[in-house]
């Protein structure tokens, strides 16, 4: 066993892991707390899988330390294992079984185990019992990837971006499932590349891009750490010169620009500066077709730490 304080869930500490010439994990460390939802947000690549992977036991890294419940995973990684409940990004079933087939199949490889209908019913999936998982919708197959991840009766539950591809109903319901599994005390760790996802969710999160993690806090608190108060979308018939752009003073900051004249526009010190800016377009004649002013989210904290947009 690993010394690890009573309050931590998972410890990773410098954690490297190469594929010949690639470096899909590079240097991050970070820790769990028992009992919350943690998240791990990125684009795809950013080497989110990978980590998690490694935290499950299913990859060795290069270099660095995994614990898990206290536990070294790669020394008592069976001990870890009958603790741990894991949803991967896909996973496959027997065709031709019921859902409760499945989950009883499943749990026989456990020495503690949840009963299928309770596992059913804790899903929303009661009425689906004796159906098999290609004729599932595409949300109740994930609802029932999140069960079979709970047949031990796990005390930390991993989840591989578990709403990719749904619905947004679909999504909403598997973010109630995922909260309700928390509540129960069961800590959570997640990965998403959702924003509205991760900052409805999780408690705290770490923002991972090109394998190497950026920040590590809760998305409130990276909101706040930002110099800004609102974003603005503008879009203007023609293209705005570099006096114009200069023009835009007293906290305004164009943070990109995009196709079909559009601009983001970074707004500090406001409202005045927006008003500052109005004035301005009013006063250059600038012919505006669209204004949209919305509060700093966790968008822009992605945008500020990595210098991209993360594309969902």
């Amino acid at each position: 066993m690993l010394d690890t304080d009573a309050g931590q869930a998972v410890r990773v500490e410098g954690l490297v892991k190469q594929f010949g010439s690639l470096t899909a994990v590079d240097d991050v460390s970070f820790d769990v707390k028992r009992g919350e939802i943690f998240g791990i947000l990125g684009p795809n690549g950013a080497g989110k899988t990978t980590t998690l992977e490694i935290i499950e036991g299913l990859l060795k890294p290069t270099q660095g330390t995994v614990s898990v419940l206290g536990l070294n995973v790669f020394k008592e990684p069976n001990k870890v294992k009958t603790r741990i409940g894991v949803q991967l990004q896909s996973s496959a079933y027997h065709d031709y079984l019921k859902l409760t087939e499945i989950l009883t199949l499943l749990g026989s490889f456990y020495p503690k185990r949840v009963s299928p209908t309770e596992l059913l019913e804790r899903v929303g999936l009661a009425d689906k019992a004796k159906s098999r998982v290609k004729e599932l919708s595409g949300g109740q197959q994930q609802s029932f990837t999140v069960a079979a991840s709970l047949v031990n009766d796990p005390e930390l539950v991993i989840l591989d971006e578990p709403t990719t591809g749904l619905d947004p109903q679909a999504r909403r319901n598997l973010w109630s499932l995922i909260q309700e599994i928390n509540e129960r005390g069961v800590t959570v760790i997640m990965t998403t590349h959702y924003m509205e996802e991760a900052e409805a969710l999780c408690q705290r999160l770490a923002i991972m891009d090109h394998g190497r993690l950026v920040s590590v806090d809760s998305p409130r608190n990276m909101i706040n750490q930002l110099d800004a108060t609102y974003t603005v979308k503008l879009v203007v018939a023609n293209p705005l010169t570099d006096a114009q752009v200069a023009s835009f003073n007293g906290g305004v900051e164009v943070i990109q620009a995009a196709e079909g004249n559009a601009y983001l526009l970074r707004m500090h010190n406001s409202p005045k500066a927006l008003g500052n800016m109005l004035e301005e377009i009013n006063r250059s004649e600038i012919s505006l077709e669209h204004l949209e002013v919305t509060p700093v989210t966790l968008e822009d904290v992605f945008l500020e730490l990595t210098g991209n947009e993360l594309q969902d």
